[in-house]
């Protein structure tokens, strides 16, 4: 099975990147926000949707970055197969949810059940921005991609 992720990297007008730290089954992820493909929705579509129900943030889908070229076994589950594609997003707005300062800042409660999940945002200089920053290894060869890109 393909699992189809989409990926956004949301830069603010001060060339700060959006990471998202997430609790998910026990572990503890930094990725870019984004999530899973739905039936009958293109891959900008996706983003749009991603990014509204993540971070409540109406968003212009801009840039193609990146798709998959090398094969991705899934972390969750070792019979799927991961396909990501990666665009930049623009804010259409101002940002509705509170940025946290450090990684995993979740309440005790929030991750106490192993099958739980959390999440929370943070803002990382651009020029700051390194691949040890990120769990996912195709987040990894993203970061190499877009650091240093005028955007």
């Amino acid at each position: 099975m393909i699992s189809v992720r989409v990926y956004g990297i949301v830069v603010t007008e001060d060339a700060k990147v959006v990471l998202s730290d997430e609790y998910i089954r026990g572990g503890f992820y930094t990725k870019f926000p984004g999530g899973g493909l739905e039936l009958g929705e293109g891959t900008r579509d996706c983003l749009q949707r991603e990014l509204m129900e993540e971070m409540q943030l109406k968003t212009s889908i801009g840039k193609h970055i990146y798709t998959t070229d090398f094969y991705q076994q899934s972390a969750f589950n070792n019979a799927h197969q991961i396909l990501s594609i990666y665009y930049f997003a623009h804010p259409m707005e101002s940002f509705k949810i509170d940025f946290k300062e450090k990684p995993f800042d979740f309440l005790p409660e929030q991750i106490s059940d192993p099958n739980g999940t959390a999440e929370s945002f943070r803002l990382i200089p651009l020029t700051d921005l390194r691949e040890e920053m990120v769990t996912l290894p195709i987040d990894k060869i993203v970061v190499k991609m877009i650091r240093g890109l005028n955007v």
